[in-house]
């Protein structure tokens, strides 16, 4: 805590004052990291028109992030290490009257909670309003599997072509 807060330029006291422990503050830092990934999704799901594309570049930004934040990779697939052992997922016990010490005190997302808010992400982008329900079932299914191909190419990264030729080709195979 002594290095975060001369870092930080703060009083090591602060950092307690904010996030109760040292665990407050992993907690505080995965929250930020899931934060910023899911954000990254949403800029993903709107840069282009076509939804196959959207989906693509959200594969595509699930792959970068994860390859260059070890975090982010943690988080996504849940291989926690030595040097980046996993924070509790389940919430903790908070008295605080910090906001930014409740919202970390909070349940942290799982990797199955990320591909649940992924897609429903991308299925709140690419369904129009008085989409049919079968057909935002069919959307759903496009939408987990792409972000479930992206996932397994953070484990496992693809050769040539990489991720979006993956993904292009599992949901124009899907579509036909």
């Amino acid at each position: 805590m002594v290095d975060v807060a001369a870092a930080a330029g703060v009083s090591r006291q602060t950092l307690y004052n904010e996030f109760g422990s040292k665990d407050g503050l992993a907690r505080a830092l995965v929250r930020r990291e899931a934060d910023g990934y899911l954000a990254g999704v949403d800029r993903a799901l709107t840069a282009h028109s076509d939804p196959r594309e959207r989906l693509t570049a959200t594969a595509e930004w699930t792959t970068s992030a994860a390859r260059e934040n070890a975090l982010v990779r943690a988080m996504l697939t849940g291989c926690w290490s030595e040097r980046l052992p996993s924070p509790a997922l389940s919430a903790v016990p908070s008295t605080s009257a910090v906001p930014a010490q409740r919202r970390a005190d909070g349940p942290l997302p799982s990797p199955g909670d990320f591909v649940t808010l992924v897609r429903d992400r991308a299925v709140t982008v690419l369904a129009g309003p008085g989409t049919p329900k079968s057909a935002t079932a069919d959307l759903a299914r496009s939408c987990e599997l792409a972000v479930r191909l992206a996932l397994s190419c953070v484990a496992a990264p693809p050769g040539e072509g990489g991720v979006a030729e993956l993904v292009r080709s599992a949901l124009q195979r899907q579509a036909a």
